[in-house]
């Protein structure tokens, strides 16, 4: 498994999890809102911004049945979605000056060519684009880090899709798993599906997610996601196919601050407690064997002398039996703790 490493980042199994907010086309054309959009994920704490560069007679034919999802005719929407990609130069050296990564799902030839000229480190495949490949081996030959959405694909078109940068030497691979619906019904994630990847195919994995809310995200770094991909927009109901089950800056936050939570709370996985910041409730709530009532010094404590109970000041329970059967040191009253040195 190879490390992805960017102008500001390094993504891997170890390192923290790597955060897209996906913009996408929901910049409707306008350079001012792109330009809003990366600087408001950028407070929101993402790794990267993502934008998507297609022309629609190279992206989709015009005898394209219309989607259900959508009331306009496919290839007049993705028409009216193309960026300008005289931006690109513009978009990267803000996202470089604010220290996030530019990102980009270019899907023609000459995209890819404009990520080079701009030199992004990671080049995003889209879902739709994955088995195109052609379109993989030119990504693969230009060196860079690729990440690849795997929504509606089956085993062996991941296996081909790796395989075509592996020979082509290009190991920097991470595979993210997506439902490739919007938005998506969560019972459709395939969470798990991610642990059969990254063992199969020996790769980084992620979710590119299109619920709504942060919870299964949230939930997929929990089961090793280390790339999370989410689309983002300034105003849920603004005009556009992605607008709507896309995050706002507000949850976007939100979902990124419990993300870093997350990553804190699943440790290192050893036992060997107590925590320092456990040992006053250890000392003073665990059990432990105590007196149940007075006993004389010289006398054999038997089974009724004892209980266990808080707090932790006397001998673990584990002596039980043990102590049973003793000979008492000293007088011990009803509640004190049982200790070696008393016995």
């Amino acid at each position: 498994m190879t490390d992805i490493k960017t102008k500001f980042f390094n993504i891997s199994n170890d390192s923290p999890v790597y955060i897209i907010g996906e913009i996408g086309s929901n910049h409707n054309g306008n350079f001012e809102m792109a330009i809003e959009l990366i600087h408001r994920a950028k407070e929101a704490g993402v790794n990267a911004v993502k934008f998507q560069t297609f022309k629609a007679k190279n992206h989709y034919s015009k005898k394209t049945k219309r989607i259900s999802l959508y009331k306009e005719n496919i290839y007049s929407l993705i028409e009216s979605l193309e960026i300008d990609r005289e931006w690109h130069t513009k978009l990267a050296k803000e996202c470089f000056d604010l220290g996030i990564d530019f990102m980009d799902s270019p899907c023609d030839f000459d995209a890819i060519k404009l990520a080079e000229k701009v030199d992004m480190d990671i080049i995003k495949v889209s879902s739709f684009d994955m088995v195109d490949e052609r379109l993989l081996k030119q990504i693969a030959l230009t060196n860079r880090g690729a990440i690849i959405s795997s929504g509606m694909a089956n085993m062996a078109e991941i296996e081909n899709a790796v395989n075509i940068f592996r020979n082509n030497n290009n190991n920097k691979v991470a595979i993210l798993q997506c439902t490739s619906i919007y938005p998506a019904p969560p019972e459709l994630s395939n969470l798990n599906a991610m642990s059969i990847i990254k063992n199969s195919f020996d790769v980084i994995v992620g979710f590119s997610d299109h619920t709504i809310g942060d919870h299964i995200p949230c939930a997929a770094v929990a089961k090793g996601a280390k790339i999370i991909e989410k689309h983002i927009t300034l105003d849920k109901s603004l005009p556009g196919p992605d607008h709507s089950f896309a995050m706002n800056i507000h949850e976007l936050k939100s979902m990124v601050l419990k993300i870093r939570e997350i990553e804190t709370s699943l440790g290192d996985g050893i036992k060997n407690g107590p925590r320092e910041e456990e040992k006053e409730f250890y000392q003073n709530a665990r059990r432990s064997i105590i007196a149940n009532k007075n006993i004389k010094k010289g006398e054999i404590i038997s089974e009724d002398h004892l209980i266990i109970k808080r707090p932790n000041y006397g001998i673990h329970p584990s002596n039980f039996n043990v102590v049973v059967g003793r000979k008492a040191k000293k007088n011990i009253q009803k509640d004190d703790p049982i200790k070696w040195e008393n016995i």
